[in-house]
């Protein structure tokens, strides 16, 4: 038998004497895990190091590191009153103890608990002005206004209104012809298919949207050439227009010559426009997965074909709208543009009233792939993602009664120039109850002989009347 000293002390028991092969054995094993523990327990604390730097390097470490150093300059405490303390405490019974260490744990919860409030909301702030910021980037901005103008009435009473200029553009740029609404070569340029003004008093008590039908007959002021592909003016002068047609504004002009039109026609101070390019229309539709209109007749349009055969409340989606607000050759339509107008408000109303829904507010998807879709189609001064907050937060909880939707009063049929022509005193009440915020006029009183339309064999019926659309989103009701 080897020297005592040269045995293998797992060949010994405690006292060193010889063990038998099986407990050896064993005690190998038991040898080869305790090595392999000690290794993870030195990786593991290798591992906590790490993660400790990590932590106190983090910004929520840091904040909370900060704040404790000054809560300790506001509370030090005397040496003398600390030991005072510490004798105190020493005396104090197990039962204090105890409710003193729950004490401390709610203390500590309530500073963590603090500390991921406040990361939360500098994350919710940076995030937020991250997300304003990338969808602002997104928006065109065009310069459109001119809120000195001297054609601006009642500018004191229209403090805090907001006014909405809104310009649908029917430019073909980018259209395809199988969308069966002709290409840029077919038809060139831009002109305003679509003109609407949304008033919205100090007070935000009401919603009044008035459409302009785009063969309105305008004396067009002086204005510079508009470029459409650069969207600006150029230096080149158009000259006024004593007789012209409400759509050319926006042909020569652009924004700031219609913006010029509409201030000299309601007074209203426009602080807001918004352009909406043609073919970017149908994709805001697509990103909120179609929106329901009410449909009282099939609109069969000799132009554009079937666009809507089904009645009653039907979800259309982005091609389907777009031609349901373009349609200006629809049988059975009394004028061109008035029924197109009715459509246009009918829709309008239909997407407000979907994008403001829970379906999209509360979904993320479809409401970031809306703003995406509405900045891509749309283009304008004083317009991004914050006026539209704002203004959504100002109109929380408007009754849906209070919006409502209006045709400019004319005189209800087209002069010997195919132009709709203005009933100037009704219009003058309706635009002086707007800028005033006071009752709204009947749209139905009766026009001033002076301003009736000339007696024709198809019209004699008709004198006395005014054409003027009134239609509530809540009645959808027309007179």
């Amino acid at each position: 038998m080897p020297p005592r000293a040269a045995l293998d002390p797992l060949t010994m028991t405690d006292e060193m004497e010889a063990i038998d092969e099986a407990t050896q054995y064993r005690r190998k094993i038991d040898h080869t895990l305790a090595r392999f523990s000690a290794a993870h327990d030195e990786m593991e604390a290798e591992e906590a190091k790490r993660r400790e730097r990590r932590e106190r390097l983090s910004p929520a470490s840091i904040i909370e590191s900060t704040r404790t150093a000054l809560q300790r300059v506001v509370t030090a405490t005397p040496q003398g009153e600390s030991e005072a303390v510490s004798e105190e405490q020493a005396a104090q019974t197990r039962l204090q103890e105890k409710k003193a260490r729950k004490i401390e744990r709610s203390v500590r919860f309530g500073r963590i608990a603090a500390a991921v409030v406040a990361g939360l909301v500098f994350l919710g702030i940076g995030g937020a002005w991250g997300a304003q910021t990338y969808f602002d980037a997104k928006f065109t901005q065009v310069s459109a206004l001119d809120e000195n103008s001297s054609d601006i009435q009642d500018a004191d009473a229209q403090a805090n209104d907001e006014n909405f200029l809104m310009v649908g553009s029917d430019t073909r740029d980018g259209a395809s012809a199988e969308e069966g609404v002709g290409t840029a070569d077919s038809n060139p340029g831009a002109r305003s298919d679509t003109v609407m003004v949304a008033h919205i008093p100090a007070d935000r008590k009401r919603v009044v949207v008035t459409s302009f039908p785009r063969d309105l007959e305008i004396d067009r002021p002086e204005c510079q050439r508009w470029d459409p592909a650069q969207s600006k003016t150029t230096d080149e002068k158009v000259p006024e227009q004593k007789i012209a047609k409400l759509n050319t504004a926006y042909a020569v002009g652009g924004p700031p010559c219609t913006t010029k039109v509409i201030q000299q026609l309601t007074g209203l101070r426009i602080n807001h426009f918004v352009g909406i390019d043609f073919n970017g229309f149908k994709e805001m539709v697509d990103a909120v997965h179609g929106v329901t209109v009410h449909n009282e007749t099939p609109i069969d349009d000799t132009t554009l074909g079937k666009v809507l055969m089904e009645t009653g409340d039907v979800t259309i989606s982005g091609d389907q709208a777009l031609n349901f607000v373009r349609a200006r050759h629809v049988k059975g339509d009394p004028t061109s543009d008035y029924g197109r107008i009715k459509r246009q408000q009918e829709f309008i109303g239909a997407l407000l009233k979907k994008v403001m829904s829970s379906d999209v507010v509360l979904d993320p998807g479809k409401l970031s792939d809306f703003i995406t879709a509405f900045a891509k189609a749309t283009f304008g001064d004083n317009l991004g993602v914050k006026q539209m907050m704002t203004l959504a937060q100002s109109m929380k909880g408007l009754d849906a009664s209070k919006i409502t939707f209006l045709t400019v009063p004319t005189v209800g049929l087209p002069n010997s120039r195919g132009n709709e022509v203005l009933v100037r005193s009704k219009t003058k009440a309706l635009f002086d109850a707007l800028r005033n915020n006071t009752p709204l006029p009947d749209p139905n009183a009766p026009v001033p002989a002076s301003e009736q339309a000339p007696p024709t064999s198809t019209s004699k019926s008709k004198t006395g009347s005014s054409k003027s659309t009134t239609t509530s989103k809540k009645s959808s009701t027309t007179g």
